[in-house]
């Protein structure tokens, strides 16, 4: 097993599989119009230099290309880059982590990562490498999700509400922070962008209600599929789980859907 191969070995979902595939996609369907409205208060033109870490099923990474044009680069990153297809010209594909620094050395005019930093406990050392990989003037954009409950609005029966309360606190208390994972980061970037020297650092949440059969409900779902044998290992019972994925399907379900959180920076000229 070649580093690479183990550090992605720890990650808990993997975007190689079937189930990691509908994953990116579901997050795409999600986040991507919320992306793209706070980008377009980002300055990025024709010829010029972006970066997108973590760049999953490469939606955002399209997106940069179609700003920069035919005379610019977009350098998309990732552990897994299998998705990453049929790319316009304009994009450089690097399979690497970035724990070990830039495939391709800056100066960016902006750059971008979606639920990555969350997952990294070195989280603050690379937003001050990313700072200083900026050409100056150039925008650091970060999109995190935070750590607010999923509050069940509506259930088909008081157990359901209660099963659903009980697999996201195993997930979000004992599975995920045991992996590295930080739900506090997303409302902790502001300031970590700040301590990193770039200025005019400016924030926004955004959040939505999800029912079952919805892609915020399918995405749990999802999330907990892929996660079946470490929840078991945890007390979770496999008809607890099977529920949860008929529960997630049921239009009967509502709840509150994860935060998301957006912040951008910008280096001084």
């Amino acid at each position: 097993m070649t580093q690479q191969t183990a550090r992605a070995a720890h990650y808990m979902f993997d975007s190689d599989t079937d189930l990691g595939g509908r994953q990116l996609a579901l997050l795409e369907e999600l986040l991507d119009e919320t992306t793209f409205r706070f980008l377009d208060g980002v300055p990025l033109a024709p010829g010029q230099r972006a970066l997108d870490l973590g760049a999953g099923g490469g939606s955002v990474t399209r997106g940069l290309a179609a700003r920069v044009g035919p005379d610019g680069r977009v350098v998309a990153v990732d552990l897994a880059t299998d998705r990453l297809r049929d790319l316009p010209p304009a994009v450089e594909v690097h399979r690497h982590d970035v724990r070990d620094g830039l495939p391709a050395p800056g100066p960016y005019h902006l750059i971008h990562a979606r639920l990555l930093l969350m997952h990294l406990p070195q989280r603050r050392a690379l937003v001050r490498m990313l700072a200083q990989a900026l050409a100056p003037g150039g925008h650091l954009v970060l999109g995190e999700m935070g750590a607010r409950p999923n509050r069940v609005l509506a259930a088909p029966r008081a157990e359901d509400r209660a099963l659903f309360e009980r697999v996201q606190h195993v997930a979000h208390t004992v599975l995920t922070p045991a992996r590295g994972v930080s739900w506090e980061w997303a409302h902790e970037a502001d300031g970590a962008l700040a301590e990193a020297g770039l200025v005019e650092v400016y924030s926004e949440e955004f959040s939505r209600t999800g029912e079952g059969g919805t892609p915020a409900c399918r995405l749990h779902r999802n999330y907990v599929l892929q996660a079946t044998p470490l929840l078991l290992a945890e007390g979770l019972t496999q008809e607890e789980l099977d529920r949860y994925g008929e529960l997630m399907l049921d239009p009967g379900f509502r709840a509150w859907f994860y935060q998301f959180v957006l912040v951008r920076g910008r280096r001084a000229a």
